[in-house]
Order: structure tokens, then sequence, then C-alpha cells
């Protein structure tokens, strides 16, 4: 099998790391955030030479007059009403641990599912014998979290919508939830026939259009690599530090298309790439 071996390659920041707006700010250690001693500083943050500057590396956030800074691979933390990608790791009683990326595995119980044709009802000692014929170990789910716990900070999910529930065949990539774009839509169904499902906590999953309740047709060869080219894209954009969202995924995938699938791969391609579809979204949002 043919290897392609290359000289040690400096990677470059894609996005600026100095903006007039405090939210989304990249920085890193050292790096001035604001000189508006009326701001609080918070964790990741420290007061130097009257400056709040940053310890780590990461976005700013800013929530009234607090400012802290979210690390690149910092654990998720967790808002209630975000939209979350997990994979299932134990079944317990009347309840499933899902692993999230949060410091915790997140808990969705038996009551927060909706049973299979959309049935509204209370659980009984049936459903709860077949907890492993809904969900298993190994399961990749979408969920919502409903609350979250004030003194272990434990995320509680739920499935009280149709939308939500077992995902089909596909690819699950992990990215820091820090470039992941905050939205009222995380589920996008592409023109080139394919889902993605962006989730808050940094799991975002391609695969095939399906649909709640219905049987999920054979994937074929076709599907497979436009699946591994919109993987291979979303790579490259989070390499870079570029914001997650479906209009630049597309640009970058209409960017891909003059390159083989495993040429995305490449280094060089993959910060081309990057850089064109940061700078053609630039221009469409001026």
């Amino acid at each position: 099998m043919d290897g392609i071996i290359r000289a040690p390659y400096k990677r470059t920041r894609v996005i600026a790391s100095q903006s007039e707006d405090l939210e989304q700010h990249i920085v890193t250690p050292g790096d001035n955030i604001t000189q508006n001693l009326d701001f609080m500083k918070s964790h990741g943050t420290g007061l130097y030479e009257d400056n709040i500057c940053a310890t780590v590396a990461g976005a700013v956030q800013k929530v009234d007059k607090l400012v802290s800074v979210a690390g690149v691979n910092c654990r998720y933390r967790g808002e209630v009403g975000d939209v979350v990608v997990g994979r299932i790791t134990e079944v317990l009683q009347k309840k499933w641990k899902v692993d999230c990326g949060a410091c915790l595995d997140c808990q969705l119980q038996l009551s927060s599912v909706h049973l299979p044709g959309g049935q509204l009802r209370r659980k009984s000692l049936n459903d709860e014998l077949m907890m492993r014929e809904y969900f298993r170990e190994g399961d990749l789910i979408c969920a919502e979290v409903a609350s979250k716990g004030y003194i272990d900070g434990m995320l509680s999910l739920h499935m009280r919508s149709r939308k939500y529930g077992k995902l089909p065949q596909g690819i699950l990539i992990k990215v820091p939830s820090i470039l992941i774009k905050r939205s009222k839509l995380h589920y996008h169904r592409l023109p080139c026939n394919a889902t993605v499902i962006l989730g808050n906590n940094g799991y975002v999953f391609v695969g095939q259009n399906f649909a709640p309740d219905e049987p999920i047709e054979p994937m074929t060869n076709s599907q497979r690599e436009v699946i591994a080219r919109l993987g291979n894209v979303i790579k490259a954009l989070a390499r870079y530090g570029v914001h997650l969202f479906d209009t630049i995924i597309l640009t970058a995938y209409d960017i891909s298309l003059k390159y083989k699938v495993k040429e995305l791969l490449n280094a060089e391609v993959m910060e081309h790439l990057a850089q064109e579809s940061y700078e053609h979204s630039l221009h469409q949002t001026m």
C-alpha cells in the first residue's frame, strides 16, 4: 500500500483572532480580552496590567457583565434546550446512560422517551423489560437537554419529539463544542442527499436521509462516498477553527468536488479548503 511522506507542516489559523464583538472572539493565553474593568472575570480569564486577559485558548463567552473563556479542549458543560448527539453506554433500571462528552454521563429516563409509533402513555413494566429493544449499548441517539443538576452538573435528556431518537447508519465526528454555531435548527437535510446533525456538545453525525418510524433503506456506494466526503470536509473545517453551520458546510462540500475523497485528508488541501470556504462565507455575509 502506497503512503505519502512529507516534511513537518506548519498549521496556520484560518479565522482572525481579533474581533470587535466580544462574543465568538477566539483568544490564546495572554491575549487581551477587554480593557473595560466594568466586566467581571470568570474561569479562563485573569487580570494583568488593568486588562482582562485569557489564561486558556478558546472562545470568549459573555453573560451580561461576566466574561469567561471556554477552552478548546474543555468538557461539554451543557445548557437546557441544547440538541446533543450521544452514544448509549449502559442500560440501567428505568434509564439509560449516554456519553455526550460531558464530565459525567448523561441520563435518559424511560419516561422521557417516545415509544415506537409516537404513542403517549404511561410506561409499564413491559416497557421496562423491553428497554434494550428501544436502545442498547453502542447505539447513537439524538436528544435534547431537559435539565441540569445543580450540584454535580449531570445532564438529563429527553426525547418528547419525534425528531429525536435512534440514528441510522452514518459516521460520528467529534469536534470542539465551541465550533458549533448555536441556532434554532441543528438538523440539516442537505441537497447532496445526506443529513447532518450538529450537536451542541461537539458530536456531529453525518448519515443518509431518514424519517421517524420508517424503514431505512440499504446504503448505496454513491451515498457512502457523499457521507465520507462530508466527513472529511467537516474535519478540515474543524482542524482550522472554522465555526460549523449548514451554509459553510455546503460551500466547502461544493469546493471539495474538484478533489478525490482521499485527497481531502492531505494537510495542504485541508488548509486550502478551510481558507476558501471561510472567505466565501465572509463575502456572502457582507
